[in-house]
């Protein structure tokens, strides 16, 4: 196994820790034999949250597709751990500065 993908998997532990709620349906979705059902979940995901703007649809819908897009997909595991770990750096800097006032 790659750096990268440690990397990558390690994230994805740092989300189920995060939200505990997530932990079974991403260990169940990460298994090979759910790619029939997560490639193509992943690609409406992806899809849908480009179309973010409509009522239904939410903008929540595009990282949750190119997640798991990034399971199947090397090449994008390296931006989506960044962008994972960024996102739980900001949201941190920000539960620091919500607790201070």
């Amino acid at each position: 196994m790659s750096r990268r993908e440690r990397r990558f998997h390690r994230q994805f532990h740092a989300l189920e820790r995060l939200v505990p709620q997530l932990r079974a349906p991403l260990t169940h979705l990460r298994r090979d034999r759910w790619f029939p059902l997560r490639f193509p979940l992943a690609l409406l995901l992806t899809v849908g949250g480009l179309f973010w703007f409509l009522p239904i649809l939410g903008l929540w819908m595009l990282p949750a597709g190119l997640l798991l897009l990034a399971i199947d997909l090397p090449h994008l595991r390296g931006p989506i751990s960044a962008a994972i770990i960024l996102g739980r750096r900001t949201s941190q800097r920000w539960l620091r500065r919500w607790r201070r006032r």
